[in-house]
């Protein structure tokens, strides 16, 4: 078994979208950053009823899959096929673009903590075109599995494999193959998992500190890691909490501009047309 090493590092950088919603933005900060076929990774995470309270006002988007894990806090999702999905502490909302989505993610609250990631995962060009589609997953619906050692691995995608038990989450069956687990280590705790060879994955730290190897990966930011079929990570005495995420590549163009993401600037240019013309879900 060859375990996967930390190959790069790419700090979480502060940056605003939405309605000015603060976020920190680390996979997708910059075309050159971006690791197929995961465009974006942005967490928010603020205590501050400013930072968040604009939300997201209603918006479209072509071409990929927007993944949202909410920690803490509550939004609420409607879009144009007339879907209503409250977005509470521990929930997760898949939602599938394809030929085109118009949606909002508003607070449903003034105050309080919100905190949580949304998750940009390219499709392919042949499914780039398909209906639009949505998913409420319910934390109570998200299975947690206790690792040996202490502490827990949450799958939201993908199967975790330990100790010759399966634990599947409730996202199978995508052409990507995504694999979605929050992962919670006690202090010196390690957890090992195999990954699919050949798939692309990367790891980010949002509390207390952890290493891949011998190598530290810093708190906010993602780690890329190397070829391999598993990884190995050990949290410090603080402890970690951490996500893991890996899918299949497209090696595919990637055309983006702005909301759409295609694989020809003819296909962005089109897709820009049917949203002026109002035929962009059509």
């Amino acid at each position: 078994m060859t375990l996967r090493t930390l190959q790069q590092v790419i700090p979480a950088m502060e940056t605003s979208d939405g309605a000015g919603v603060k976020l920190r933005r680390s996979i997708g900060q910059s075309p050159q950053a971006r690791l197929d076929p995961f465009l974006m990774l942005d967490e928010f995470g603020t205590d501050n009823p400013q930072d968040y309270i604009a939300g997201f006002p209603s918006h479209p988007h072509r071409g990929f899959e927007t993944v949202t894990y909410m920690l803490d806090g509550h939004m609420l999702h409607e879009d144009h096929m007339g879907n209503r999905g409250d977005l509470k502490s521990g929930d997760v909302q898949w939602m599938t673009a394809g030929r085109g989505i118009i949606h909002s993610e508003m607070p449903q609250q003034l105050e309080g903590r919100m905190r949580g990631f949304q998750l940009w995962i390219n499709l392919p060009a042949a499914e780039k075109m398909k209906p639009a589609g949505y998913r409420d997953i319910p934390a109570a619906s998200i299975p947690e599995a206790a690792l040996d050692g202490g502490g827990s691995a949450k799958v939201i995608a993908g199967t975790l494999r330990l100790d010759g038990r399966d634990t599947a989450g409730p996202m199978q069956g995508l052409s990507t193959e995504p694999v979605y687990f929050d992962v919670e280590l006690p202090a010196g705790g390690s957890f090992e998992q195999p990954l699919p060879p050949g798939h692309n994955a990367f790891l980010y730290v949002y509390e207390g500190d952890a290493s891949v190897g011998a190598r530290a990966l810093p708190r906010r930011a993602a780690g890329i890691l190397s070829e391999g079929d598993s990884v190995r990570v050990t949290a410090t005495d603080r402890g970690a909490r951490f996500i893991l995420l890996a899918a299949r590549p497209l090696r595919e163009p990637v055309v983006q501009y702005g909301p759409f993401v295609m694989n020809t600037r003819d296909e962005i240019e089109q897709a820009l047309r049917d949203y002026q013309a109002g035929r962009l879900t059509a």
